[in-house]
């Protein structure tokens, strides 16, 4: 368990560097991305944690599945963890690269939960405030909870801006 929390930053950390110098960080974070849903493929996992199939094999299969959208740092990163046996590793380290990726970027990702659908209006007023707070760019996720009665819960990391009544009464009680 310690490998998973502890291998993939270099190597998300390794690509990005390359990805950055060769100005490639959405083509190569678009082909992690793809290469994490092909590793999470249920007749993926079976085939790659079979003994039996060696690596050439498994790079063969990636790449196959892939249909050439792999970006050359990507596919060179895949063959590395498969000849280290780490391709169990892909999804993690698409993850890393993209919350480095999005640091590098000055982006930040925000959950917006509101009792009602919220108007475009209303979402973009939300992002607003929040870039302003923030002073990043927003990526709002929406999501709709009746349990809220009214208002809105806004997560932007490991931070929660309760605005919601349920969140008011709670506070109250």
């Amino acid at each position: 368990m310690a490998e998973i929390a502890t291998v993939p930053p270099p190597y998300a950390e390794a690509t990005i560097k390359v990805a950055i110098e060769k100005g490639a960080l959405g083509a190569v974070g678009d082909s992690l991305q793809l290469l994490a849903a092909i590793a999470r493929d249920e007749e993926m996992r079976f085939v790659a944690s079979d003994p039996r199939i060696g690596a050439a094999k498994k790079k063969e299969l990636f790449s196959s599945y892939a249909g050439g959208r792999l970006h050359e740092i990507a596919r060179n990163l895949m063959g590395v963890l498969i000849d280290a046996h780490r391709d169990v590793l892909i999804g993690d380290i698409a993850e890393q690269f993209d919350e480095l990726k999005r640091d590098h970027e000055r982006v930040v990702r925000a959950r917006i939960t509101s009792a009602q659908p919220l108007t475009d209006s209303q979402r973009d007023d939300i992002v607003r405030a929040l870039e302003k707070r923030y002073g990043k760019k927003v990526e709002a996720e929406l999501e709709v909870d009746a349990k809220l009665l009214g208002g809105a819960r806004v997560q932007v990391g490991d931070q929660v801006i309760h605005a919601s009544v349920r969140d008011a009464l709670a506070q109250m009680a």
